[in-house]
């Protein structure tokens, strides 16, 4: 089972650093499975925080701090109440409404109708917050906001590096203050950091190496892997 959760966590940083999102994807799973529904979220976004903290180092050139600004707020708001929300939340009509969400968004992309993506950045960015404080999880609308802002690849991943780390560091506030993250979950954070430099530059390569046509799969592979998990939760 260890064994498993380390691999899970390599795969789960390597992922998020070539996509900009999707640790959660992988990390959430294997740490409940191992500890418990919520002690494995907590432990998941204080994982995720500190690997994202290498990535926002890694893609510090390419982060567009202004542009994604209302996206960051968003999300921390949302991510804030989400978390707090964590116990009585009714994940099973929100997973519901994440699908839908994702595959009408989907739709509009192939059509190429920019504008209505633009124009709804911050709407799911605060969505992705609550889902994420709650589940765990948010990738799916998270893609939605940064998406809607139009970026090239490399600050597509900036963007999304800034966004998830101030949203997991949010959560992990809100879970160590209820008592779900304790002394030994952040020893094993400062235990992992080589783990995350080097599963963050391997997915920075790896990044660098797509072409737009081959990013564009590995975002919506990312987001699909969401909502067939979401869709079988």
């Amino acid at each position: 089972m260890l064994t498993l959760t380390l691999v899970a966590t390599v795969l789960a940083f390597v992922v998020s650093a070539s996509a900009g999102l999707g640790g959660s994807l992988v990390l959430v799973p294997a740490y409940a499975l191992l500890l418990g529904t919520k002690e494995g979220v907590a432990l998941a976004a204080l994982m995720l925080a500190g690997n994202n903290v290498a990535k926002v180092i890694a893609y510090r050139r390419t982060v567009p701090w202004v542009a994604v600004l209302g996206v960051v707020v968003a999300t921390v708001v949302g991510s804030f109440i989400g978390a707090r929300a964590l116990v009585h939340a009714p994940e099973s009509v929100v997973a519901g409404a994440v699908i839908a969400v994702i595959v009408l968004t989907f739709l509009i992309e192939l059509r190429g109708h920019h504008r209505i993506l633009k124009i709804g950045a911050v709407v799911p960015a605060l969505g992705s917050g609550l889902t994420s404080g709650f589940s765990g999880s948010s990738g799916p609308l998270k893609g939605i906001a940064l998406r809607a802002l139009r970026l090239d690849r490399m600050h597509l991943v900036g963007a999304a590096s800034l966004v998830s780390l101030f949203g997991d560091a949010t959560k992990v506030g809100v879970y160590a203050n209820g008592g779900l993250l304790a002394g030994d979950q952040f020893r094993l954070a400062l235990f992992a950091i080589p783990v995350m430099a080097g599963s963050t530059w391997l997915g920075r390569r790896i990044n660098s190496r797509l072409g737009e046509r081959g990013y564009t799969v590995l975002f919506w592979g990312v987001l699909s892997g969401y909502v067939v998990r979401l869709a079988f939760t």
